[in-house]
Formats: C-alpha cells, structure tokens, sequence
C-alpha cells in the first residue's frame, strides 16, 4: 500500500449534551417481550444505566431499549421488531468498539453479552464460542488442554467484534489473524435468516465475513481451530527510558528483520505505570518498552532474545517464562471500563528514520500517565495469506501503530485528543492503511484504506452487503454500504 492521502482528521470529540432518554411506546414494548426470552430495559428501568454505558467513558448515548439475548432466537425477535418499528441497530458484544458503535441514541442495542458458552473439542483442536464471550473466557476454556485462539492482547475485549474486524495479537506471527484461524460462523441476517457460513456452504459471504463481518448480519457463534500454545511462554517488557528511543528503536529495527515466527513483539512508549512487579521508583517515568512473546522453545527463545535484553542499559528487565494466561492480561489495568479513550491509527510498511524520530519526539510530548503507543509487529503467518484472501487487508505490513489518547475523567481529555491528531499528522507521509479495528468515525476514505483501497476488493464487499443487506439495516459499524447505493466507497 502506498502513502494516504486521507483527509485531516476531524475535530476533537467534545462530550455531547446528554439527550432526553427515548422512552418506548408501551404497545411496541410489549410487542417484542412476547417473543423475546431475555429481560428487556428500557430507559427508566433499574439496570438501564449501566447497561447502556460501554468500555470508552467517552462515549454517552441513550438507546431506546437494550435487547439482552439469551440465544439466536432472541436476536431474530429484536431484529424483526427493529424493522418492522424502523428502529435504529447497534451490536454489542463486549462494548469494546472505539468509537462506540455497540450502542446509539434512539435505537436498539441487541446485546450479545448473556450468550457466552464455549465449547472445546481437545480432538479435533476445534472450539465453538457464543459471540458474547470475551477473550479472557476463551484464552480460560482453551489453555487447560495446551491451546489457544490467536486473539487480542486486553482480556475484557469481545471475540466478536474483535474477529470480525481481523484480530492482532500476540499469536499474529506464528497463527496469524483471528480469521486465519476461523472455520464456520453462525449469523441472523438482517431479515432475520439464520444462516451458517464456511468454506464449503456460502463460502463468499464467510470470506466477507473474515474483516468486514459486522456489515452482513449478527454473529452468534464462531468456530475456530485451534492451536498448541504454552501454557508457559517466554514473554513479558524491557523497559529504557524514553531519551534512548531513538537508538533503541533502530537497535530493534535490526534485531527483528528475519525475526522467527515464534516471536511477536509490541513496543509501547508510555510513562511506566504503576504496576506492583515495577519498582515505584521508575512510576510515571517515560519509557520505551519492548514486549515479547516466544511460544517456542524456551532455550531457543532465549537466545533470541538475548541481543536486544542487553542492548544499552535496560531500566528494568520482566521478559521471563510466565503462563500464557497471565501475559495476555498484561494490558488490562491499562485499558479499564469507563476510562475517556481516543484513538489513531495507521500501517507502516517498514520503521524509516523518519518514522522512529516522529515517536521519539511524540513520546517526549506524553502528558497524560494513561496515554502512549503501541507499534505491532506483523509479517510471519499474518503476511503468509494472500491480500485476496479474506476481507481483512494489511497483510504485507510491516507494523500496525495504534496512538492512545487517555484520561481517567474527561479532565484533560481534549489536549490529550489535540496530542493524538498532531502525532498521526506527523506520520501521515508514511502511512500505509489502516487496521478496521483502530478506526474512530473517520469517514469513507478511511474506510477504504482499511481494505487496502482496491477497487476489486471493495466491489467485492458491497456486492456482499447488497446481497445480505440491501437496506443497510447494520450501517452502525465501519460501514460499507451496498452495491448501488447513492453514497459509497
């Protein structure tokens, strides 16, 4: 992929007024009640506030009513009503969507959480997951038998939202997306069908699915194959202070070039939080971190690691054996529920000079102790599927940079959001694409750079969507609108 030339990006978000709630008319109530199994709220009823809140703090939004399904039969009932009441849709599984598309103002939230059985067949290395589950619940049921899904690297994520969008991790390098690894998914259309996608039935629609999924209908189960992984791997943080980022950045620039699949690594500039296995002394002091995760051998793995552990001289040293399970929580106490979250991001084909001087200034400029950014690392089995292959795009990547602007309260917020917008501006002469998953609301040409910005591609997923939903009943999402509408990539 080559530069952007994306717009600059829009204002910075502000909180909105908070609206009136939309209260439901009684008969349209009780209309869907009868045929739903789960509780229904409404605004008004006890549980309906926190109910309606989600992961970004940012985001306020006032649904008419929250549609807790407790099964596929549910999501068929509150799809039907929602089109026969001309109700807006939002999906939600684990509420994790940036820019916060699993909830709206006005409309019906059809809330996946409830539905959250997972299924392991140790045999076959296959496990059917419900689309309410959350990573953690997955990474839980799967490492008792050696196994595991590559998935996301914040355990309270949902699998579905995740998957539907790709799904980069820790596992990325070695197994490749959460895609790669997806063999069948369950799905309500936006007519209500119940429907199987797979390679051998609707075998288009399965390939739309994996990367732009959220567009064709609601998931409520996936099967995945699975893959041997741990339960100890050799993983964990190398931490120097944030002035040695530019030699340390070009030190790894060099240590990963033919890098082993079996090795994954994310660097994080940040100011170092307060975790109980960091020293006090080194809290709220900027560094660069780089993060590792082997899941081969261990001899071998440290050896690997050895060139870049001891180059210059590390404030702090954590990269160890450690169980899978417990790496994977890592990022938790950096990404709470109800925190106020902005984000950019972009593809890099490769780390130029001008791209590690950019994040050497930017870190310097980190005011808030919650904000930072992670770079990936991609390439191994990520780049190994072909570009045609699935929906989700980016695969001859060199790195997915993800700039995090946080606050703990909206205090703050806004210069931190200014600090975002001014660091991705900086990098835009090297922007390559984007990850879906990275998106805000950014607009149609973002949404076109998420799939690669080729044409073929894109008449591809909009032949799917004016196939599987012609009215654009699920447009809360990065929406790719159907073939032939009047607006459109």
């Amino acid at each position: 992929m080559g530069a952007s030339t994306a717009p600059a990006p829009g204002p910075v978000p502000v909180p909105a007024p908070v609206p009136v709630p939309v209260r439901l008319d009684d008969s349209a109530y009780h209309e869907l009640a009868r045929s739903f199994r789960g509780s229904l709220v409404r605004a008004g009823d006890a549980p309906y506030e926190e109910r309606r809140r989600i992961w970004n703090g940012a985001i306020d939004r006032h649904p008419a009513l929250i549609a807790p399904c407790t099964g596929s039969a549910d999501v068929v009932a509150a799809l039907k009503w929602a089109g026969r009441t001309g109700a807006p849709v939002a999906v939600r599984s684990g509420g994790h969507s940036f820019p916060g598309h699993s909830v709206c103002d006005g409309g019906v939230v059809i809330d996946l959480s409830p539905m959250k059985e997972i299924r392991v067949d140790p045999e076959a290395r296959t496990v059917r997951v419900q689309a309410g589950a959350l990573l953690g619940e997955l990474d839980a049921a799967t490492q008792p038998f050696g196994l595991a899904v590559p998935s996301g690297i914040v355990t309270h994520t949902g699998v579905a939202g995740l998957t539907l969008g790709g799904g980069i991790g820790w596992l990325s390098r070695k197994y490749g997306l959460s895609v790669d690894q997806l063999l069948s998914v369950d799905l309500v259309t936006a007519g209500g069908e119940r429907v199987t996608a797979g390679a051998a039935h609707e075998p288009e629609l399965f390939w739309g699915m994996r990367g732009a999924g959220g567009n064709f209908g609601i998931v409520t189960e996936f099967t995945f194959r699975l893959n041997p992984v741990g339960p100890t791997v050799l993983a964990g943080p190398v931490l120097w202070p944030v002035e040695d980022s530019p030699q340390v950045m070009r030190f790894y620039r060099d240590w990963i070039e033919g890098a082993a699949d079996e090795l994954t690594t994310i660097v994080v500039h940040r100011k170092a939080p307060p975790s109980p296995v960091i020293p006090p002394e080194l809290h709220g002091r900027p560094v660069v971190m780089v993060i590792a995760c082997w899941v081969g051998e261990m001899a071998a793995g440290e050896e690997v690691m050895r060139p870049m552990r001891e180059f210059g001289r590390p404030l702090l040293d954590l990269c160890r054996p450690k169980p899978y399970l417990a790496h994977q929580a890592m990022f938790d106490a950096s990404f709470p529920h109800g925190w106020w979250y902005y984000f950019r991001g972009c593809g890099l084909d490769g780390l130029a000079d001008g791209v590690l001087d950019a994040m050497a200034r930017y870190a310097g400029r980190i005011a808030s102790p919650q904000s930072g950014f992670p770079l990936f690392q991609l390439g191994g089995a990520v780049a190994r599927v072909g570009e045609e292959d699935t929906a989700a795009a980016g695969r001859s990547l060199g790195h997915m940079l993800n700039i995090n602007g946080i606050r703990d309260t909206p205090e703050g917020f806004a210069e931190e959001c200014a600090w975002v917008r001014e660091f991705w501006s900086a990098l835009e002469p090297y922007h390559a694409g984007v990850y879906v998953n990275f998106l805000m609301d950014e607009g149609e040409q973002r949404i076109r750079q998420a799939y690669g910005s080729r044409e073929r591609k894109l008449e591809r997923l909009r032949a799917l969507k004016a196939q599987w939903d012609p009215g654009n009943v699920f447009r809360l999402n990065q929406n790719i609108p159907p073939a032939g509408a009047l607006r459109g990539l």
